[in-house]
């Protein structure tokens, strides 16, 4: 007897929409090469699955949009307060919240080493990918062997059994490690796939609203550094953070995407340690490091990530390129725009650099976007290529624009008071960007500069 034939059909990762045949591009999201082939699951109980057990849905009848008593979220406060604040303050319960980052990066220790502290809720904590045992060396790591707290594990890949122990246990907090590897047995695809992923988040997300018990879901990301499975799966949560850093480097950022409980310009930092992730309060003081006064082509730029200000340092090294064509490298920064302040440079102060090899660094591993620390970048080229120190107690804030003026930058009050905090005597900004600002209060001496020529006689005479 000829077996059946299996019937398949494609699925757009982006955004979830069908097509019986293969396209180039989604009609629906207009993205490229997003289509994969799945097998066509039949209309049957996905829709009609119920998390809850409930043998009938509840009815729940229109509300009039005056009458709901407007009342601010309660919130469950975590034990890690950079979490609290990229959380807006808080899990709120029955919200459901995505967490992904780069595998190694640390998603795991930081949901786990939260989890052990809590002691007021039952946490119940699923995970597809790692048993009992590796669990438990994890959570001995972390907690140092005190393991005083309300959290169970439950190691089961099967969406349907995981809802009856869920029924059974009755947990105050749901953790599932990761989504991508949890699968419903009444689809016929396999774990991970954009049908499993959808409808499992799906679930999750039924259960979470009708129980009011908040779900925290890990996510894999992929290649281009988003989150793996179909971008429905971005907006069935209510919030996104991603936990972003690199694995050779000790700190760690906290950024939230989505929040629809808070803003999304909150950023957590932490640092990674034998024992877990630490907390870091002042990332200022561990970004500067030790620092030698007397070493050309480092530079101080205060930089604002999400709400927080924090001072950063900027190394770069100019030399003359050993074999005819000039080197580029970048670590931490934009490499195009590097090229382009590299451009100004020779342009505007008529500086030779085409046939120099140039190596900018951002000293910690971090990655920063904010188009403020162009004048420390700048400042610490200038620097090295005339082998001259910049004074110490010295740091900058200001964007340069082509013509080779000095523009102007968000929240300049705030850096200034933050370099002023952490002892520096002296920081050079964009004209005018301070007017109408009373700078009574400030010991800081600020310097004011309106192209890049002012910023090299300043530094150098």
């Amino acid at each position: 007897m000829a077996k059946q034939q299996i019937k398949t059909t494609f699925f757009c990762k982006n955004c979830g929409n069908e097509s019986p045949k293969w396209l180039g591009k989604c009609p629906a999201c207009g993205e490229w090469n997003t289509y994969i082939e799945e097998p066509k699951t039949p209309k049957t109980s996905t829709m009609r699955y119920n998390p809850t057990g409930e043998k009938s849905p509840r009815v729940v009848d229109p509300i009039k949009i005056s009458e709901i008593r407007a009342e601010d979220q309660p919130r469950i406060n975590l034990p890690s307060g950079e979490l609290n604040r990229v959380l807006g303050g808080g899990i709120v319960p029955g919200s459901i919240v995505l967490l992904g980052g780069e595998p190694g990066i640390g998603k795991s220790t930081l949901v786990l080493q939260n989890v052990l502290r809590i002691r007021s809720r039952r946490v119940l904590y699923v995970s597809g990918e790692e048993s009992p045992q590796q669990l438990r060396m994890r959570a001995d790591r972390i907690a140092g062997g005190r393991m005083d707290c309300e959290c169970y594990l439950l190691c089961e890949t099967s969406l349907d059994n995981i809802f009856k122990s869920i029924r059974s246990f009755q947990p105050g907090l749901i953790i599932v490690d990761s989504i991508q590897t949890i699968a419903s047995e009444q689809l016929e695809s396999a774990p991970g796939s954009v049908t499993q992923v959808r409808e499992c988040a799906a679930a999750f997300q039924r259960y979470a609203k009708e129980t009011y018990t908040p779900v925290i879901l890990i996510g894999h990301i992929n290649k281009e550094g988003s989150i793996a499975g179909p971008k429905v799966l971005e907006h069935i949560v209510d919030a996104v953070i991603q936990f972003e850093g690199d694995r050779n480097y000790l700190y760690r950022i906290l950024r939230p995407i989505k929040n629809r409980f808070g803003n999304t310009n909150e950023i957590g930092i932490y640092e990674m340690k034998e024992d877990g992730l630490r907390e870091v309060v002042n990332p200022s003081e561990l970004l500067l490091g030790d620092r030698d006064n007397e070493l050309s082509g480092t530079a101080i730029g205060v930089t604002i990530d999400g709400m927080r200000p924090f001072l950063i340092e900027v190394q770069a090294l100019a030399s003359t390129a050993a074999y005819g064509t000039a080197q580029r490298s970048v670590t931490g920064f934009d490499q195009r725009r590097m090229n382009m302040l590299l451009a100004v440079l020779e342009k505007r102060l008529g500086f030779k650099l085409a046939q120099k090899d140039v190596f900018l660094n951002i000293v910690g591993g971090i990655k920063v976007n904010d188009p403020a620390l162009d004048l420390a970048v700048i400042s610490s080229i200038l620097s090295s290529n005339v082998d001259m120190p910049i004074n110490a107690s010295v740091c900058f804030a200001g964007e340069v624009g082509l013509t080779g003026e000095i523009r102007q930058v968000t929240r300049c009050e705030q850096r200034v008071s933050e370099a002023q905090k952490l002892g520096f005597n002296t920081i050079i900004i964009p004209r005018n960007n301070l007017k109408g600002v009373k700078q009574d209060a400030w010991t800081i001496k600020v310097v004011e500069v309106a192209r890049v020529e002012d910023t090299f006689r300043y530094l150098f005479g």
